[in-house]
């Protein structure tokens, strides 16, 4: 890759992070305006898991299609298209007072989350350069950083304003489609160059694994995503609660604590995407779930100052294998990166969306601090990692 095109891909990959902060700071405002939604609507702990269902079962059924449907018939301005449904639906949940406009508002921003995803996770392969995992990563942590922000976001201009301030969001939203339409031209002219959705640097499997070999490493792959992402889902969506229920937190002194664990997933996943490209993702994965467990485990029974130390431990150690499982996932299945990108995000987030309303309902049934000791064992599923083949790039 000579000079100029090595600079036009890095610009890319950036506004790609940047298109991807934007999105995903919109999707946590979500989880951010629950105690006050809660609150105002009078909403059960159910009922705020059912809202995370909503929203991130849309995106999960709807991604792995978009994702095939692109890796056959390419679109440059689809993230345009799925943006636009991401701002119909913030200034409907600005003005929405009743539980099912809430539901309806979070499955247009879950739509045009299902968009980005697959796409974008493409279009950062395509800018790589040959270094998947870091440009994976990159990516990624656009939307860490995203998720880190909108608390904050949050606690600075809806808390103080109340929920129709969340039509300034709709602002950024419009940032975003100009972000999004630029990397669309770029797209459109590697198209030109490389046809359909391959980059020079897609390989082929050359380790030859057998069927059996795929089937039970895709089998370990869903058992890691299933311990990682239920695991997150309660620490994304309750931590507030829990800070909240027992220490006597303020609502914005718990997004803080959110933004703690968020920043740290963010640095996990830069560190894993590194150290996933020089030494092997299998180690990186097998590192990132099991070596969280002894933070997890003792969280639920430390002080405040230890306890948000523990969830910046664990997002950072956790987080790291994001990028890991994404890029072996594509590696085991090669030339299908659009359906892979779009299965394991929608997996993702269809995982964190019925742990979310599980938890939701275990909580009204018990306390939100047994649900954090009841979770806390999920990271030692994390030894299903043995079970990975090796591949050897």
């Amino acid at each position: 890759m000579d000079r100029q095109k090595r600079k036009a891909a890095v610009s890319v990959l950036l506004m790609v992070s940047m298109g991807h902060l934007l999105n995903d700071m919109f999707q946590a405002v979500i989880p951010s305006i629950y105690p006050m939604i809660k609150e105002s609507l009078g909403l059960s702990f159910m009922q705020i898991g059912a809202i995370t269902l909503t929203n991130q079962v849309t995106s999960s059924l709807l991604q792995p299609m978009v994702g095939y449907f692109s890796d056959k018939h390419p679109r440059p301005y689809g993230l345009v298209v799925g943006m636009c449904f991401t701002l119909a639906g913030l200034l409907l949940l600005s003005v929405a007072n009743s539980f099912l406009l809430v539901l309806l508002s979070v499955a247009f921003v879950g739509v045009g989350s299902s968009v980005l995803h697959p796409e974008s996770s493409k279009i950062a392969r395509m800018a790589s350069g040959g270094a998947k995992g870091m440009a994976q990563s990159i990516f990624q942590i656009g939307g860490n950083l995203g998720r880190a922000v909108g608390p904050v976001m949050v606690a600075l201009i809806v808390v103080p304003h109340g929920q129709g301030s969340i039509r300034w969001f709709a602002l950024l939203a419009v940032v975003a489609i100009w972000v999004l339409a630029k990397i669309g031209s770029w797209y459109r002219k590697q198209l030109t160059l490389y046809g359909r959705s391959k980059s020079k640097f897609d390989i082929e499997n050359e380790t030859h694994l057998s069927k059996r070999q795929i089937a039970v490493a895709l089998t370990a792959l869903l058992v890691l995503m299933f311990s990682k992402d239920f695991y997150t889902a309660n620490i994304q969506n309750y931590v507030t609660f829990y800070m909240i229920d027992k220490f006597g937190l303020s609502v914005a002194s718990s997004q803080y604590v959110l933004f703690a664990f968020l920043v740290s997933t963010a640095v996990g996943l830069l560190i894993g995407g590194e150290l996933g490209d020089r030494y092997g993702r299998k180690y990186v994965i097998w590192f990132s779930i099991l070596g969280s467990s002894p933070f997890a485990l003792l969280l639920p029974y430390c002080n405040l100052t230890w306890t948000i130390v523990m969830a910046i431990l664990v997002g950072l150690v956790m987080s790291s294998a994001m990028s890991a499982i994404l890029v072996y996932g594509t590696e085991l299945l090669p030339g299908n990166v659009g359906m892979i990108s779009g299965a394991f995000f929608g997996l993702s987030f269809g995982l964190g969306g019925i742990g979310s309303a599980l938890f939701g309902w275990v909580a009204d049934l018990t306390s939100i601090q047994f649900v954090f000791q009841m979770t806390s064992f999920l990271p030692l599923l994390g030894i299903a990692a043995y079970f990975l083949p090796n591949i050897k790039e």
